[in-house]
C-alpha cells in the first residue's frame, strides 16, 4: 500500500486549510501567453486565482492524426 503525503501548502485554502482544486483555466493574456488558474476549495467554497505563463518546451496535447 502507498503511503499518502500531505499536499503542499500552496495547495491549501488560506482560509479554512482545505484542500484547492482546479475548477477552470482561462486566458489572461495571448500575446504573453498568460493563464489564470481558478481553484476552488473543497471544504469551504472559497475561490483562488493566480496567474500562469506557459511552458514552451512542452507539448499542448496530442496531435490529430
Amino acid at each position: 500500500m502507498r503511503t499518502l503525503v500531505e499536499p503542499p501548502p500552496s495547495s491549501r485554502c488560506h482560509l479554512c486549510g482545505g484542500e484547492l482544486r482546479l475548477k477552470r483555466i482561462e486566458s489572461a493574456s495571448r500575446t504573453l501567453d498568460l493563464d489564470n488558474e481558478i481553484f476552488v476549495c473543497a471544504k469551504c467554497g472559497h475561490e483562488e486565482s493566480c496567474t500562469v505563463s506557459h511552458p514552451h518546451n512542452v507539448p499542448s496535447g496530442p496531435k490529430a492524426a
